[in-house]
Parts: structure tokens; sequence; C-alpha cells
């Protein structure tokens, strides 16, 4: 637990605040860190006191020879989690050093405890982005899956929802994402890891739909308070673990096919749109091209907007920032120069369907 590294880190940085020689014995006694390199690797005869006996050791300068290696100062037990993992002492006149040697230890039980939350941390997120690794291949193993999650101490229980949020530079670190991510989805209700450096990708598990809308609008509404850019795009419900690698690929089509101006999308949301992609190309390229127009070209924008809001005109030109007339002009050319009407339900569906095809191609 603790390491030459992270005794060598806790050396200079008390030793420069404090401006005293300090010394970092492991659990045998043996110096592992200092302000004197030349002492790196002596046995400490007072550290082994203190292991043995369990308790601080302070050495005044006429008896410091009747410890091996040892300075005058004081030596107190490092302790983590009710066990002593060391020994750190701080060379001195006792009366001066006492003054402040429990505060000098209490520093160094709280960087061990900080380093060791950190280390469970990174291991436990490895462990979530092999698991999300596992469930995406074509041929994942489930006893492997299953491993990982006795691992934490978790489960994966139907019915599930898997989310993809696409990140764009930010100043705040992944972790800080995640553990807002995770503390909304509570434990044992699913988890988030990174997949690669901008992707997050998170789970929500064994929830009624309701719940899980309300945890999904809350972590879209953090993201939205962290003051990120990105695009979260989730899935459709499903049961089985073989779905995932399905329900992934309908996430990425799904930031695929938004708008730029979308940034909270459902694949059910263009899941009509996404048929699209399992035609032949052949045959939507010869669609699109008898539709699209000019015309179609130009108010393509217009004529998405107008299906997005039903066909409302009002509606339509509110969100368009244009004067409804402005609005019932466009959709008059697109009929005169089409023959297709977008007043009109079919013809709106076989406009909708051409621009659909054409952003295919």
């Amino acid at each position: 637990m603790l390491t030459k590294e992270m005794a060598q880190t806790i050396v200079n940085e008390t030793s420069q605040k404090l401006n005293r020689n300090i010394n970092i014995m492991n659990e045998k006694g043996i110096i592992i860190a200092s302000t004197d390199p030349s002492r790196i690797d002596d046995i400490h005869g007072g550290a082994e006191e203190v292991l043995r006996t369990r308790k601080p050791l302070t050495i005044f300068a006429d008896k410091e020879k009747g410890w091996r290696g040892a300075h005058q100062g004081i030596n107190l037990p490092i302790e983590f989690h009710g066990e002593i993992v060391g020994v750190i002492g701080i060379t001195g006149d006792p009366t001066e050093v006492k003054d402040f040697a429990g505060i000098v230890k209490m520093i160094t039980e709280l960087m061990i405890k900080e380093k060791f939350i950190a280390n469970q941390l990174e291991w436990q997120q490895r462990m979530k982005e092999m698991i999300v690794e596992e469930l995406l291949k074509e041929l994942p193993s489930y006893k492997n899956v299953d491993r990982g999650l006795n691992l934490l101490e978790t489960a994966l229980i139907a019915p599930f929802t898997i989310h993809v949020v696409q990140l764009q530079e930010r100043s705040i670190s992944n972790q800080t994402i995640i553990q807002a991510v995770e503390r909304i989805i509570g434990d044992h209700n699913g988890f988030s890891c990174f997949i690669n450096i901008n992707r997050l990708f998170f789970v929500l598990s064994g929830m009624p739909e309701a719940e899980a809308n309300k945890k999904r609008n809350r972590i879209y509404k953090e993201l939205k308070n962290k003051k990120l850019t990105f695009k979260l795009a989730y899935s459709t419900t499903f049961s089985l673990l073989n779905e995932f690698r399905h329900s992934y690929t309908n996430c990425e089509l799904t930031l695929k096919l938004s708008l730029e101006s979308e940034d909270f999308i459902s694949f059910a949301d263009i899941e009509a749109e996404a048929l699209i992609h399992l035609i032949d190309s052949a045959w939507t390229e010869k669609f699109s091209e008898r539709i699209i127009n000019n015309s179609i070209k130009k108010y393509t924008q217009t004529l998405e907007t107008f299906f997005s809001k039903n066909l409302n005109i009002q509606q339509t030109a509110d969100e368009l920032f244009i004067h409804r007339n402005t609005l019932i002009y466009r959709l008059t050319k697109v009929h005169e120069e089409t023959g297709y009407d977008p007043k009109n339900f079919k013809d709106a569906l076989t406009l909708q369907l051409a621009i659909w095809c054409a952003r295919k191609s």
C-alpha cells in the first residue's frame, strides 16, 4: 500500500512546508523515502521499535546511538484501515517537533487514503470498461461479464436502456463526469464508463420506464449544469444481454442521424429514418433522385421542421422565426415544383422519405 513513490511524494510535500528532515519507513523498518537520499534502504532502529510496540517513539540526542540508523526526533506509526503500514520520522529536537508531529502523521494518512481511493476508482472504472467491451462484441463471453459484475458487487437486471453521450472538449475530468452520472443512477441500477476519450456510456438497469425517464432527464440536466457540450442518444428498452451490441449500434445511428441542434435524442425518434439504412442503396438513390429537385433542396430545413411540428403552420413559423405567410409561400413553391403537397399527410410522408434517402446517399 505504501510504495516508495508515494512515500517520497509525501516526504517532498511535507518537508518543504515544515522545513524539516523527514523519513518514511516501510512495515519492515527500512527507510524508503527521505529528504536525505543517502539514507534510503537503511534500517531504522526507531521504526522497528514503533512497529513492535505499535506506539510512537521519541528519541533524544543523548539516546540516538541506541537506535540503529536513527537520529533525534519523533517517530510515529502510519495507520491505514486499522493496520500499521509504515512509520514516519521527523528529525529534530523533540520538544520542537512534538507540536506538529501529529499533524504530519494525519496528513500522511490522508494522502495514503486518497491514493487508495483513487486506485480503487481507477480499478473499478477499468472493470466497467471491460464489461462494456465484452457486451459489445459480436460473440460476447457472458462468463467474463458475470465475473466482472461479481468483482464490482453489482448486477445487470432487465429491463435495460443504454445511453451514449458524445462530448466535445471540456475542462472537467472523466472521473468527475462519471461520479456525477453514477450519483443519479444510484447503486445497483446500472453504471457508466468512458469507452473512448470523448464518449461516455451508461446503462440503466432493472427499473420501470417511468423511473428510467426521470433518471436520464436528471443526467441530461446535470451535464448541462456542468456547462458541457454534448449529444445524448439512448436506445429503446430491451430485456436480453445479447441485445446490447444492437442497441449500442442504434445509439450510434441516432447520433449520426440527429439534427445538429438536437442534443437529447431517443432511437425511437429516428427509428423510421433508420429503416432507410437497411434498404439497398440502389433503391434509395433511385427514389430520392426521382423526388428531390432544387426546390426541395432549398427548403429542406423548412420541410423537416414542418414535419417535426406535425404539419402545424404556426408552430413551424415560430420555430423558424419567419412569418406564417413566408412559410405558406415556401410550401406552395414545393407543391408547384414537385407535385407533392407538404400539407397533405401522404405527400408529406413521400417528401420526408425522399429527404432521408438523399441524406443516406
